[in-house]
């Protein structure tokens, strides 16, 4: 699938330390020239709420401090476009679930565009990749790793369980939220996640060895990870690195079973581990509530920009906290967004600034160090307040370079 149009990253002219970030599990680095990065993507029904917005601008520092760095960038992300959500937003109102899909991509990619997004060079809707899952499939099942309970094909979690990021127990009560069925009679192992299910009336289904019907959600991730970061001939790969890539990202709601269940199954497939490091970002909530579907509060990036808003307002006031926390959104963060940012553009249309390269080293410094976005700013804000100040010595372009490049913020 087409993703959205590039963005040119201009090069800052000094050496970048190399980015400190704290994972989920495993270590973040460098393992080469090229950075190989896995983000889950949306479900297209419901793009893009603030949310979803979060966590895309929060690797999308890493991928620009990266390519900063002299990294070059290999970024894949999925459409999850077959989906029980996506088929009961349908269903509930009267749309064909194709055309759902396309809509809520396209307003997904506006407003990617309009966040300055670099977007992924690979942008893979599951739908293009069925034959790949289908192959997958055979192959953990020739390996061992599969079963059937009715007409339905399981994967048999029981050599990768000792690996669970968190008690059983839980694990149990996620897996039944997000999508599992714990309580389903005939499986092994009530946490066995479904690879290939039989088709429903209504929905899309293909002819498969397994039967006519559709993918499980977390094959489709392997899948396309691996396809697309490593080469469509993976399988046929005598030398694949260990582990597999470098950055597996997305919110923190996928850490279990998502991610758990996607690396299981590409280490079923091949014999390596998935990913170096695990990043995730918090959610984000409205006015002391958590935002949700179910609530009806989810504030939508496309709305915001429908009501005149700058989208680099909207980038700021989401960049400026700790990524990996749980934070709130309110009307009084957007208000103060607009007054800071009002602050720094007046700053940068005057003739003499403050000094500039020392706030420069600042802010990268802050943002290698576990993207503290937060810091970086108040650098900023120093800055500014010196050039209102009337102190001289800087050079605007070298400010308002560091803002696109590093923080993707166009003033």
């Amino acid at each position: 699938m087409q993703s959205w149009p590039t963005i040119s990253i201009p090069p800052l002219g000094i050496s970048l330390p190399p980015l400190k970030l704290e994972t989920t599990s495993g270590k973040f680095g460098e393992r080469g020239e090229i950075f190989t990065s896995y983000v889950c993507g949306i479900t297209p029904y419901d793009a893009t709420h603030l949310g979803h917005a979060a966590t895309y601008l929060s690797f999308d520092l890493i991928h620009r401090f990266q390519v900063l760095r002299g990294q070059t960038l290999k970024f894949v992300e999925n459409i999850t476009d077959i989906d029980d959500p996506l088929f009961e937003r349908a269903n509930r109102d009267g749309q064909d679930w194709k055309e759902l899909s396309t809509n809520q991509i396209d307003l997904f990619k506006q407003d990617m565009t309009a966040l300055r997004v670099l977007p992924p060079q690979s942008y893979v809707a599951v739908t293009e990749i069925i034959d790949q899952v289908m192959d997958a499939i055979s192959i953990i099942g020739e390996k061992g790793f599969t079963y059937i309970v009715g007409v339905d094909t399981y994967f048999d979690l029981s050599s990768f369980i000792k690996d669970l990021p968190l008690s059983y127990d839980k694990a149990l009560s996620i897996f039944s939220e997000r999508g599992g069925d714990p309580k389903r009679e005939g499986k092994r192992d009530p946490l066995d996640p479904l690879l290939w299910q039989s088709n429903k009336p209504g929905e899309p289904g293909w002819d498969s060895p397994m039967g006519f019907g559709r993918p499980g959600w977390h094959i489709e991730c392997s899948v396309i990870a691996l396809s697309y970061l490593l080469g469509t001939n993976y399988l046929a790969n005598s030398s694949l690195p260990n582990p597999l890539i470098d950055l597996q990202g997305g919110g923190s709601d996928l850490i279990f079973p998502h991610h758990f269940m996607s690396a299981s199954l590409a280490k079923a497939l091949t014999g390596n581990e998935f990913a170096t490091s695990y990043v995730h970002t918090g959610m984000i909530g409205l006015d002391g509530e958590k935002m949700s579907k179910s609530k009806g509060n989810l504030v939508f990036v496309s709305k915001l920009l429908s009501q005149g808003i700058d989208p680099m307002l909207i980038r700021y006031a989401l960049l400026n906290g700790n990524y990996s926390q749980d934070r709130m959104w309110t009307n009084a963060i957007l208000q103060e967004s607009e007054i800071f940012i009002g602050r720094v553009r007046s700053a940068l249309a005057r003739n003499e600034v403050a000094p500039t390269s020392q706030t420069v080293v600042q802010m990268v410094n802050a943002i290698s160090d576990n993207l503290n976005t937060v810091l970086a700013f108040n650098h900023l804000e120093a800055w500014v307040d010196q050039t209102e100040a009337g102190i001289e010595g800087g050079s605007v372009g070298e400010i308002s370079r560091l803002l696109d490049s590093l923080l993707g913020l166009a003033l």
